[in-house]
C-alpha cells in the first residue's frame, strides 16, 4: 500500500500502533512504532523518576517493536539485569489471537530508591549508568508446549539500541538499525487547558544479505569494494541516522510522513499497521497459584493481620487474600 494512501487513514490513527514498511529500492525492511495513550498509561500508573520512565518508555517501543514480528500466537519478553540502581526493566508482548486483533504491551522497573536518588543526585541520569553492568534477555515463548527460546547480549555503554543492535547480530545474523525515544510533551486541548503526557517511538531497519553474512560488517582489514548490497545498507543507516527524538514522538507528525521524508527517494512502501494496547495478565487466580505454592509456613509469615496483599508489578492491581482462605487444603 502506498504511502499517500495511508495518510488519510493514519490522521486519526497515529499512537499506539506499529507499522511495518519496505524500501523497495534498497531491499531493506523495517517497522515503525508510535505509543501515546499506551506508554502515557504505563509510566504515569508507576510514577517513577524521569530518567527512569524514559529507559522503561524506550524498552516497551523496543519491545512492541520485536514482539509485533512474531508470526505465531505466543510472547516476546525483554528483561534486563543490572548491577546499577535500576536493576531490572521488563517488558512483554502479547500477540494478538482469536479473541483480539490487537497485540498486548506491559512492563515495569525494579530500583533501589536510596540509590537511584544519589545517582540522580550527582548527574548520572543516562541509561547505562543507571543500569550498569549486566546483560539483557529476549525470550520468545510459543506456550506449554513449546520450548523457549532466548538471546542474552551484554548491556553496552550507549543503551538499549546498541544491545538490541548486539542481539540481532549474534542472535538472529540480521543487519539492524534502530531508534529509540521517549520522553513527556506539553499539549493544550481545544479548550487551551495544558497538560503533560508521556510517549514513545522508535523506527527500525533490517537487512538480510543475499549471500549470509551480515551487511555492513567487515573486518578492519578487507579492502574489497563495497558491494550494492553493503552501498544500500549504508545510505539506509545513515538516513536513519538523521532522525530526530522529536519525530518519533511528534503526534502531529504521522508515521508515513516520516518514512516518506527518510526514504521517497528509493521507493518506501508501508504496509497495514497493527494496534497495540495496554493489557495485564494478572489475575486473582494465578495470584493465588503462586502464594499457596509456598506453603502454610510461609503464607503465615507473609500475612498481616490475617490478610496477605499482593501489588502486580506491571499494572498496580491491588490483590487482598485471607491467609486462612490459602492455607485450605495445604496442612
Amino acid at each position: 500500500m502506498e504511502l499517500r494512501s495511508l495518510t488519510d487513514r493514519l490522521v486519526a490513527h497515529r499512537d499506539d500502533l506499529v507499522l511495518p514498511f519496505q524500501i523497495e529500492g534498497l531491499g531493506i525492511r523495517g517497522r515503525v512504532i508510535r505509543l501515546g495513550p499506551l506508554v502515557d498509561q504505563v509510566l504515569t500508573r508507576h510514577n517513577y523518576p524521569e530518567p527512569v520512565s524514559r529507559m522503561l518508555g524506550e524498552a516497551l517501543a523496543l519491545t512492541a517493536m520485536i514482539g509485533s514480528a512474531l508470526k505465531f500466537k505466543g510472547r516476546f519478553t525483554l528483561q534486563t539485569n543490572g548491577n546499577g540502581p535500576v536493576s531490572m526493566l521488563v517488558a512483554d508482548y502479547w500477540t494478538a489471537d482469536e479473541d483480539r486483533s490487537f497485540g498486548q504491551l506491559r512492563g515495569y522497573a525494579l530500583m533501589d530508591e536510596e540509590r537511584l536518588a544519589q545517582y540522580l543526585a550527582s548527574g548520572h541520569t543516562s541509561t547505562p549508568d543507571l543500569l550498569g553492568e549486566g546483560h539483557l534477555a529476549m525470550t520468545i515463548d510459543q506456550g506449554a508446549d513449546m520450548e523457549r527460546y532466548q538471546g542474552i547480549v551484554a548491556l553496552g555503554n550507549k543503551g538499549l539500541s546498541e544491545a538490541a543492535h548486539e542481539y540481532f547480530a549474534s542472535s538472529e545474523q540480521i543487519a539492524t538499525r534502530i531508534r529509540l525515544a521517549a520522553g513527556p510533551l506539553f499539549q493544550r486541548d481545544a479548550a487551551g487547558h495544558g497538560g503533560t503526557s508521556w510517549r514513545a517511538g522508535a523506527i527500525m531497519i533490517q537487512h538480510i544479505a543475499r549471500d549470509g553474512g551480515l551487511t555492513g560488517h567487515r573486518d578492519a582489514e578487507d579492502a574489497r569494494p563495497f558491494t550494492d548490497e553493503e552501498e544500500n545498507w549504508n545510505r539506509a543507516s545513515i538516513l536513519l541516522g538523521t532522525v530526530e527524538d522529536h519525530e518519533l514522538l511528534d503526534p502531529a507528525l504521522a508515521p508515513t510522513e516520516l518514512l516518506y521524508r527518510l526514504f521517497h527517494e528509493d521507493g518506501v512502501r508501508a504496509f497495514e499497521p497493527a494496534d497495540v494496547a495496554f493489557g495485564c495478565h494478572c489475575s486473582r487466580e494465578k495470584m493465588t497459584d503462586v502464594l499457596r505454592s509456598f506453603g502454610v509456613a510461609e503464607i503465615d509469615e507473609m500475612a498481616q493481620n490475617g490478610t496477605i496483599e499482593v501489588t502486580c508489578d506491571f499494572c498496580s492491581e491491588v490483590y487482598l487474600f485471607a491467609a486462612d482462605t490459602l492455607k485450605e487444603g495445604l496442612e
